[in-house]
């Protein structure tokens, strides 16, 4: 059974979000600020967290950034959920490590795709091949470890996945659709500007080597060795 942290300050909605989670079959944990869920996270380090972004005493972004500071708990996926919707507030959440984000008010249908698609995710198999290396670019796909130009680089899950499906189909423009399908696991139609952010976020961590990371104007993307 996996186990989800719910990191929200409004009980009743908090109460809510378990309720629905635990009927999917998944065991919850509740905390009610930022400080005791991310102690709660040092200590359980559930499968996800359901992030809220406004917290009092320690923003949800605060929280965010501590979880992927800690080894303990860096690799656990995190959905930020908040009742900011605007795209510069998801560039922030996506800039701290989350790897999705949910704006409120949300259908518990949404959240419950949207939590397996992250959880799938996060438990994708390793490929065949434990070490790829293109370019600049070297990824051990076993220990998720990715370096560029011999400096270790940090990703996050989606970040990670995102890469390595680029690498694997080198050469081959991806629709945003197919992208989101693959990586993020949304079988239904979604805001594309998700892969675009994180393309520029990719592209941001991985330096001069982000240029092999190529737009195909008005089609998606593709990656290219140098």
């Amino acid at each position: 059974m996996q186990t989800i942290l719910i990191i929200e300050d409004e009980k009743d909605l908090a109460e809510l979000v378990a309720f629905n989670l635990e009927r999917e079959g998944y065991k919850t944990i509740i905390a009610l600020d930022g400080a005791e869920g991310l102690e709660t996270a040092g200590k359980v380090q559930p499968d996800l967290v359901l992030l809220d972004l406004m917290l009092p005493g320690m923003l949800g972004t605060e929280v965010c950034k501590g979880l992927k500071k800690s080894e303990r708990t860096s690799r656990i996926p995190v959905i930020m959920l908040t009742a900011k919707g605007e795209e510069i507030d998801k560039v922030v959440g996506f800039e701290v490590g989350a790897d999705d984000y949910v704006v409120k008010p949300f259908s518990t249908r949404e959240l419950m795709l949207r939590v397996k698609a992250v959880l799938r995710r996060s438990v994708t198999e390793a490929p065949q091949n434990q070490f790829i290396k293109v370019g600049a670019i070297s990824i051990d796909t076993e220990r998720h470890f990715v370096t560029v130009n011999g400096e270790e680089i940090s990703f996050t899950t989606t970040e990670f996945k995102l890469l390595h499906t680029l690498v694997m189909r080198l050469g081959r423009v991806q629709s945003r659709d197919v992208l989101l399908r693959d990586v993020w696991g949304y079988n239904f139609v979604e805001d594309t500007r998700t892969v675009d952010t994180h393309i520029t976020r990719l592209r941001t961590k991985m330096g001069k080597a982000g240029d092999m990371i190529k737009t195909v104007r008005g089609f998606g993307y593709k990656l290219e060795e140098q």
